[in-house]
């Protein structure tokens, strides 16, 4: 017998973030843990104004208790995976296990490639071989590694992990992308997607899964929904279009209004966990996180 799934709610901060200042951030922070919301999920774009999400979400731990810490997502390759192993696993440990790690390749944009010191061609070689060293690293054993991109020999990471390991989600919506999330990920986190596109990618995901001899916990499929009231930001346009060429932006960007029906719609297709992302720009984080509190929580289950 399948579980009912647990719809859970999430907030985003993206790259155009609505918390700048440390006294907004930190507002915002506590105003996500008094109203209940599941978790806080930061992006990482070095050539934008969001804040290290690494840095912001050890922010996060100190001033909360229950608000589980997201990133959506941290660029793996260009990180030493040994060292990013440790960062993940003590800001686990010191959140008392509520942390939520999403990764990925990274914006496909050359100027980022260059900030991460990576090849694209280089990508998902260096991702894949990373996610298993990290992983490897959680065990607390002494291990060693011959790998293309980081050899180790005799290294120990600790502390571990709260629960011994950390379930690692993939974002992405493009073929090679969801075969990766089947291969190796844990959990499937798009963006700018529909629920036809959960419909339409999960035999892909669910046959690179069954072919790797692993499958995905039902549980842990989502997606990350931007929202947006009035005319949306032509950077968001050109993102939208850049990734999928064709598309009306709006069939992915909702208004606030819109919110509710939509993420009824991505449950009735298998999607249980959100990340709502304001596309607010100045609007009072107090006010907005409110109103999307009484629209939204009503949803979880």
């Amino acid at each position: 017998m399948i579980s009912p799934l647990k719809v859970r709610i999430g907030i985003g901060l993206g790259t155009l973030t609505m918390a700048g200042t440390p006294d907004r951030f930190n507002r915002f922070v506590d105003r996500l843990e008094e109203l209940g919301f599941d978790s806080l999920w930061m992006s990482e774009r070095i050539g934008s104004p969001a804040p290290d999400p690494l840095m912001a979400l050890a922010v996060a731990a100190g001033r909360t208790e229950k608000l589980k810490l997201g990133t959506s997502v941290l660029v793996l390759p260009g990180r030493n995976p040994v060292l990013l192993a440790k960062e993940l696993a003590t800001l686990d440990v010191l959140s008392n296990g509520r942390l939520l790690p999403a990764v990925g390749l990274g914006a496909a944009e050359a100027a980022e490639h260059r900030a991460f010191g990576v090849q694209r061609s280089e990508r998902g070689r260096r991702h894949d071989e990373a996610l298993a060293l990290m992983r490897a690293c959680w065990s607390g054993e002494l291990i060693s590694h011959d790998g293309e991109f980081y050899p180790v020999t005799d290294v120990q990471v600790l502390p571990r992990p709260v629960k011994g390991d950390l379930e690692v989600w993939l974002g992405g919506i493009a073929p090679s992308e969801l075969r990766r999330v089947g291969r190796v990920g844990d959990g499937w986190l798009p963006s700018f997607c529909s629920p036809d596109d959960i419909v339409a990618s999960m035999p892909v995901i669910e046959e690179a899964a069954s072919t790797a001899g692993r499958s995905i916990d039902p549980q842990h499929i989502g997606a990350l929904i931007p929202y947006c009231d009035v005319e949306l930001p032509s950077r968001i346009i050109e993102m939208v279009q850049h990734r999928r060429p064709g598309l009306d932006p709006r069939r992915v960007i909702p208004t606030r209004a819109q919110l509710p029906g939509l993420i009824a719609d991505f449950v009735s297709v298998g999607a249980s966990k959100f990340v709502v992302l304001p596309l607010v720009g100045d609007a009072d984080p107090d006010t907005e996180l409110g109103a999307l509190a009484d629209e939204l929580l009503p949803l979880e289950t």
